[in-house]
């Protein structure tokens, strides 16, 4: 990739934000479309968020992926977001447009892309969520999407659990979810025939530890489909466990592939190579681990 005066520039921004794989993969896909872009990594704190956009307004940046702490944060500062995004409250996309940032959420289409490619009726499958944080909203809203009449979520804590269950009112979805605490698995597990980790546990380097315990994945129905969101290690405790049992696993690489892809074409206007996108991810994690 040959930087010159005349490149137009994209990025992320976060805090922290040096862990960020998207600039391996947009990049990637960059150089291979010779388009005349870069993607960098920008580390914004939260009392910066203000300024960094004028300044991305003064360098005519051309859009920017949004992490931890911004998807919320970034919201007002927008001329509109998407009806997707509205409806999981959170946004991870921005591009300009001649009468100010617009935004929207990739991750519920980066969720749901592995599954739309299954012959399934959704109308009969009640996903079960594990989590009830940021990522556990995508969850939702593409569960939603799918077809998914019953939307169960589980959480450890009673009372924001009981506030994630609540923020769906005036939504679609209010009449969909069931809020349980953790403490029910033992008796959801078996009854699910769709488990999503929306959790950081079984991350790296924790990589012993799983959300659900052995003996309750052992319940777990053998047709089921169990997805980690974690895409390092990959599979995760969690899904050995349900491989074990004969499930069907999607892990969280390709979510992040293709909700970046989305992203990316936003930007650049055009298709984008997305096994280009996927094979510098699964490189540069075959080399670290």
């Amino acid at each position: 990739m040959e930087i010159r005066g005349t490149t137009k520039l994209l990025g992320v921004i976060g805090d922290p934000i040096e862990h960020s794989f998207s600039p391996l993969m947009h990049n990637a896909a960059i150089a291979e479309l010779g388009a005349d872009y870069v993607y960098l990594a920008f580390p914004i704190s939260a009392e910066n968020l203000p300024a960094a956009l004028d300044g991305f307004r003064a360098i005519d940046l051309q859009g920017f992926s949004i992490t931890i702490p911004h998807k919320q944060a970034i919201i007002p500062h927008l001329e509109a977001i998407a009806p997707e995004a509205k409806m999981v409250g959170a946004v991870n996309t921005v591009w300009r447009t001649d009468t100010g940032w617009q935004g929207t959420n990739t991750d519920v289409y980066g969720f749901i892309a592995p599954l739309k490619k299954l012959d399934q009726d959704w109308t009969n499958i009640t996903p079960l969520i594990l989590g009830n944080g940021g990522a556990a909203r995508a969850v939702v809203v593409g569960c939603y999407q799918l077809g998914c009449r019953d939307i169960h979520v589980v959480g450890r804590n009673a009372e924001k659990l009981a506030q994630f269950a609540d923020s769906w009112q005036g939504t679609p979805i209010e009449n969909r979810i069931q809020a349980h605490l953790w403490d029910e698995l033992k008796d959801l597990v078996p009854a699910t025939s769709f488990l999503i980790n929306s959790t950081p546990v079984g991350m790296y380097p924790h990589i012993d530890n799983s959300p659900v315990a052995p003996e309750i994945m052992a319940t777990l129905s053998a047709d089921s489909l169990v997805y980690d969101l974690i895409y390092t290690p990959s599979p995760t405790r969690f899904l050995q466990l349900a491989q074990a049992q004969g499930a069907t696993t999607f892990d969280g690489l390709e979510m992040l592939v293709q909700q970046g892809a989305i992203a990316l074409e936003k930007w650049l206007e055009k298709p984008v190579p997305i096994p280009t996108m996927r094979q510098a991810l699964v490189n540069h994690l075959a080399k670290k681990h």
